[in-house]
């Protein structure tokens, strides 16, 4: 019995990942509050305040090191997730307001390569690509980040 509680925890803190909100290098967003993440994760801003359109990149709902973002930003189920995305994509080929990279690499390219975009992603995966964001006035890793995965 102490065996398996013991894999339980162990496999639940290894899913528990600090993530971090990042931006295209050219974006004016060094900071967001909560309330503004979550309409941009919900694709509920269109444009930043330079006029750029906004473009959220996220990893699939569907991955456990996703849990954090879908209770703390979106307070909503996978499930849900999913379907919000697909609705608000709807209609906008030229420019979907939320694109799901299929790893933390592909993410960090889709954020360095297209203005006005910013994404959530493993803080270890972070590069020179890209710019780190506050969120509520504190960076990953600082006490109280939103994002912090234990």
């Amino acid at each position: 019995m102490f065996v398996f509680s013991f894999l339980i925890v162990s496999a639940s803190l290894a899913t528990a990942r600090d993530l971090a909100v990042v931006s295209n290098k050219s974006n004016a967003v060094g900071a967001i509050s909560l309330a503004d993440l979550v309409k941009v994760c919900k694709a509920q801003t269109n444009r930043w305040p330079d006029g750029k359109p906004v473009t959220f990149v996220m990893r699939s709902p569907a991955l456990p090191e996703m849990k954090i973002v879908l209770e703390k930003v979106y307070g909503m189920s996978r499930a849900e997730v999913s379907g919000l995305i697909v609705a608000s994509n709807q209609g906008r080929l030229n420019h979907p307001p939320i694109l799901v990279a299929t790893s933390d690499e592909e993410l960090l390219d889709k954020v360095a390569t297209l203005p006005g975009a910013v994404g959530v992603v493993d803080v270890y995966s972070i590069n020179s690509s890209v710019a780190i964001v506050k969120i509520a006035g504190k960076l990953p890793l600082e006490p109280g980040y939103l994002l912090h995965g234990n």
